[in-house]
This record gives structure tokens, sequence and C-alpha cells, in this order.
């Protein structure tokens, strides 16, 4: 599946993925491969996206995540690439 991670300023990551877990606002959740459409509001935490390379982790302040024909966007107020 197709990860975008978003913020209002840059692009965060962009690529590839097998799997991406998410805080939502009551607790943790992951989306993998040709997950049913989705929309889901996301609390203070970080941002795990498995890929063949490794995880990324990106930590973030609240925002949104949309989950549609093997798409996974992340909206974020405020964003860090941790590794």
């Amino acid at each position: 599946m197709i990860v975008e991670v978003l913020t209002p300023e840059k692009k965060l990551f962009s690529g590839d993925a097998k799997g991406v877990q998410c805080p939502g606002v009551s607790g943790l959740f992951e989306v993998l491969d040709n997950h049913a459409p989705m929309i889901a509001a996301l609390g203070m935490g970080k941002v795990n996206i498995k890929t063949n390379e490794g995880t990324k982790s990106i930590k973030i302040s609240g925002g949104f995540m949309e989950c549609l024909q093997n798409k996974v966007v992340v909206l974020v107020e405020g964003g860090e690439i941790e590794n």
C-alpha cells in the first residue's frame, strides 16, 4: 500500500509500506495492506510505518488518518522523523 505523512509545511514520508501503526485518540491501531476504508482522529504519539527496509517512526502532535483504495494518508499538525 502507499503511505503519505503530510504536515501543512512539508511531506514527512511517501512510499510503499506493509503496515502503519497510528496513535488514535482512543488508543493505538494498525492498518495493513488492503484494509477497509476508514477515517480516524489521531492523538499525540508515534506513527510507525513498516517498510521492506525496516520501521520508520514519526513523532506527531495529532491529526487525522484516511485509508482508501489501498492508500493511507496521515495529515498531522506537526511531526518529526525519528529514524
